[in-house]
């Protein structure tokens, strides 16, 4: 499957995206005076609007991801964790209509679905905060999830599954990790080595509802804003169902090598346990999750080029996938437990 999507074209593309955005404003009672600044090209283009006092935050989906009804699924779950469990999210802001998503014409595709959210205080966890910092996300996490196990979710709820096939198999949302930037044959031997073992050992661990279940799926720094010792939780987009533990390995991402992610690790189950229990055999699977997330960054990486971090760390990161898929493959075979 060929996951390269239509905002991998380049700055034609972003112009056209922002003509998106501005044609967006209207239906929420915005007037051509707006200034509309690009955020972020990732699965979708965000766009930060600004006028008289007012910020927020829109949201141009790319074409073919999700289905209104799936996005409309995501703000559900985003509201009930604000209301019901505390956790700090983004308000959507509707139209002026009442709408929560609002359809726009993109001349010569189809029509694409935007939705605005408030724009929260905060910024990213800086690197010498790490450690502390992920104390305090292991313990929102665990609300997440106790709330995600508990919640009842309305009729016609609907989101897509992260499970391996989803993920690194015949689907591959993301793209083929086979095709990442720098796969040479070598990489590509010793990366189906590292598929192969992953899929043993994950479909070993099951999908028991108390493994896998409503997962955020994304809870990297980049969705993550700290204020005044809050962590807003961003950025719903791939939310859906998965192996709880994965929410820690996306934290991980793209710090796989940092020197402190044993210590990350740590101070992220001390604070997860203050919430609720971790078993031992979900701790045990903790670096398959690091090196399943890992693989499937090196997919995205591929089939994502106009994302500025996609073109940073290019083949670079396939190699130091590879190097920690050699330390990984040496403590976990299919038939030794970690």
């Amino acid at each position: 499957m060929n996951a390269m999507h239509d905002l991998s074209g380049g700055p034609a593309v972003l112009a056209r995206m922002e003509g998106v955005a501005r044609r967006a404003l209207p239906s929420y009672g915005l007037g051509p005076d707006v200034r509309v600044t690009l955020l972020d090209v990732s699965e979708n283009a965000t766009f930060r609007v600004d006028t008289d006092g007012f910020a927020a935050v829109l949201r141009v989906h790319r074409l073919g991801y999700h289905s209104p009804e799936a996005i409309h699924s995501e703000l559900t779950w985003l509201d009930a964790l604000r209301t019901e469990a505390g956790i700090r999210t983004p308000k959507v802001l509707p139209a002026t209509g009442g709408a929560r998503v609002v359809t726009v014409d993109d001349p010569g595709t189809a029509p694409r679905h935007c939705v605005l959210f408030e724009l929260l205080p905060g910024a990213e966890p800086t690197e010498d905060r790490l450690v502390e910092d992920f104390e305090g996300l292991g313990e929102l996490t665990a609300r997440m999830h106790l709330h995600a196990r508990s919640w009842p979710r309305p009729p016609g709820f609907t989101r897509f599954h992260w499970d391996f096939d989803a993920a690194l198999g015949a689907e591959s949302r993301w793209g083929r990790w086979r095709d990442g930037v720098g796969v040479g044959p070598s990489e590509l031997e010793l990366l189906g080595r590292l598929a192969a073992v992953l899929q043993t050992r994950l479909a070993r661990y099951g999908t028991a509802p108390e493994r896998y279940g409503l997962i955020h799926a994304d809870l990297r720094l980049a969705n993550l804003l700290v204020d005044c010792g809050t962590t807003s939780v961003i950025d719903f987009d791939d939310c859906g169902f998965g192996w709880y533990v994965y929410d820690l390995a996306a934290a991980l991402s793209f710090i796989e090598h940092h020197p402190r992610v044993p210590e990350m690790i740590e101070s992220w189950l001390r604070g997860y346990r203050r919430v609720t229990p971790l078993p031992a055999a979900d701790e045990a699977e903790i670096r398959t999750f690091v090196l399943f997330r890992r693989l499937l960054l090196v997919a995205w990486i591929g089939s994502h080029p106009a994302a500025e971090i996609a073109g940073r760390l290019g083949a670079g990161y396939t190699l130091g996938t590879c190097e920690l898929a050699e330390s990984y493959l040496g403590t976990h075979s299919p038939s030794t437990p970690s």
